[in-house]
Formats: C-alpha cells, structure tokens, sequence
C-alpha cells in the first residue's frame, strides 16, 4: 500500500475517536482492521504500520491538541469541523514526531486529505494552522 493510502486508513481510525471515545477505541481498530482484510486491502506489514502509527498519534492527543489551540487562533477545538480536527491532528504529528516525513510533506499530504475528506474550505484551513504553526515552532 502507498504511504498516502495508509494514511487515509489512519485518518479514517482516528476520525472515529471523536464519536467512540478512547475507551472503545481497541475495538473500533480491531474491527476496522479486520473490515480491511475482508475486503483484502491491506497486509500485515500495513496492518501492523496503521495500527502502530494510529497508537503513536492518541498517546500524544494532549500535546498535538495543545499546538493547535495555541496556533488555532479563534478555533477551539470543539468548535472545529470533527474531519479539519482530525487531518490537523495527522498533520501535527507527522510534522512534529514522525522524523520520517519531512514537514512541508506532511502539511502538503494534510492539505491532501482536506480536498478529499474535508468541505470546501478545508483545505485552505488546514494549510493555515499548520503553516502558522511550522514557521512558529521551527
């Protein structure tokens, strides 16, 4: 699978954070997991990279959200679209922690997402915080 592709896959599992809750989490992985070997789509070595790549971006939620409050300004978070919220999220961390993706890469993959999943807005949103954000914190 294309690192896009997996990706969106990690889009999609922590999109549903949002609506399940941390607590209901493991399962809502298992099942989206085990939905993505039906239908044949992934393999294990993409299975294992999605769900590690998933975990790693919950266990720094408190952080990535703590960036997007500050570089957000006049968003809270509650108050933004839940798919925004979510590709910001994605964005953050693979400009932040992932010292795999260079960080014009991951705003531009982050700006990528926003055209597919987002509304019309979104991809100029997301551009902004993130690009406030990589010049502020660089």
């Amino acid at each position: 699978m294309k690192r896009r592709e997996l990706r969106e896959h990690i889009f999609q599992l922590l999109f549903r954070v949002e609506f399940n809750g941390q607590d209901e989490m493991a399962e809502q992985v298992s099942l989206y997991v085990d939905d993505m070997k039906e239908e044949e789509i992934v393999e294990p070595k993409d299975e294992t990279y999605i769900e590690e790549k998933y975990k790693k971006i919950v266990e720094k939620l408190p952080e990535i959200d703590e960036l997007l409050e500050k570089y957000s300004k006049g968003w809270k978070l509650s108050r933004m679209n839940k798919v925004d919220l979510t590709i910001l999220r994605l964005g953050v961390y693979e400009m932040k922690y992932d010292e795999d993706i260079p960080e014009r890469v991951a705003i531009n993959e982050a700006v990528e997402l926003a055209k597919k999943f987002g509304g019309d807005e979104s991809p100029a949103f997301v551009n902004a915080v993130l690009a406030k954000l990589s010049s502020k914190e660089a």
